[in-house]
């Protein structure tokens, strides 16, 4: 699962342009409470959360939740790049913060320029899904089924654009193969979807679709991640089924203000990789599904730029854009 705790991505980028700070300042730092805006409920608000409550012990000032939904997670990235980069404003979203400006030209923000990442803090992987009357029990097996039979087979998602829909696409490309798309209002619509047999593909969070494998409502075929699952043992990586490209972990990034000091966005990133490490928090998170990811400030804009490369490439080839 992307980059917990281990050895992470060794591209090492540049963190965006940013002031200086003397050094008294960066020790001085915090002096007040620290706003972190907050772009989704569910996973991204149950991430924020543990991620405040650490800084807030470790910086010794309060980290206060601004919930901004609704737009997509527009609404929260526009008023988080728009704030005054000096610390005390804070945003935590995940990718919704790098597809919407790629499927919408009319988004007012760039993922890459008006934030720095201060660092990737989590992630829960996703696993592919089938409803149990799909004659498939392997993903190969699937692949023939969809070959044999050109859009035959649907597939549900949480609406266009949504990472399970482009995840579904880069299958398709990469397998030639050809399945119908069903958007849902959500993810959990399309869960249910697919266990009442209205789809019979769901690319889902693998903590959403556990218990449904396990009681054989659904069959796990593939894991989306880096590594196999301790809840799924016996369903393998897409990688260990020659499609290493096909990654869809579901992360969640801390970031600041473009042009928020260099030696905040450091002291911020020590925090976060130590509020994140804790073995309190590695435990509320696996009640999620999800486990930590330590990595640096550059590492987070690495990371976040090729996760952005990535899903531009498929919205390219498969001419997706938003509703």
């Amino acid at each position: 699962m992307g980059l917990p705790l281990r050895a992470c991505i060794g591209a090492s980028v540049a963190v965006a342009a940013a002031a200086t700070l003397s050094p008294v300042h960066a020790q001085d730092y915090p002096t007040r409470p620290i706003r972190l805006v907050v772009s989704f409920a569910g996973g991204t608000d149950v991430v924020a959360r543990l991620v405040a409550q650490g800084l807030s012990g470790l910086l010794g000032q309060p980290v206060v939740i601004d919930q901004r939904l609704g737009a997509g997670g527009n609404i929260a990235h526009e008023a988080a790049a728009r704030a005054a980069p000096d610390g005390y404003t804070l945003l935590m979203s995940g990718s919704p913060l790098v597809l919407n400006p790629l499927l919408n030209p009319r988004v007012r923000y760039d993922p890459v320029k008006d934030f720095i990442p201060v660092a990737m803090v989590a992630s829960i992987p996703r696993v592919l899904v089938v409803h149990p009357s799909v004659p498939a029990r392997s993903l190969k097996e699937l692949v023939a089924l969809a070959r044999r039979h050109p859009g035959k087979l649907n597939y549900g998602s949480g609406g266009v654009g949504s990472t399970p829909h482009l995840a579904t696409e880069l299958l398709q490309s990469l397998a030639g193969m050809k399945m119908l798309h069903v958007p849902y209002k959500s993810a959990t619509i399309a869960l249910a979807g697919a266990m009442a047999g209205e789809v019979d593909v769901v690319v889902v969070s693998s903590a959403s679709a556990a218990a449904y494998v396990k009681d054989g409502r659904l069959r796990a075929l593939v894991v989306l991640d880096r590594n196999r699952l301790a809840y799924m043992p016996e369903v393998p990586t897409a990688a260990e089924l020659g499609y290493p490209q096909l990654m869809a972990e579901g992360w969640y990034a801390l970031l600041a203000p473009r042009d928020t000091p260099v030696a905040i966005v450091e002291r911020l990133n020590t925090a976060a990789v130590r509020a994140m490490g804790s073995p309190e928090t590695r435990e509320r998170l696996a009640g999620i599904g999800g486990e930590p990811m330590s990595t640096t400030a550059p590492q987070a804009a690495a990371y976040i730029r090729d996760d952005m490369a990535r899903w531009a490439g498929v919205i390219r080839a498969a001419g997706i854009k938003a509703d």
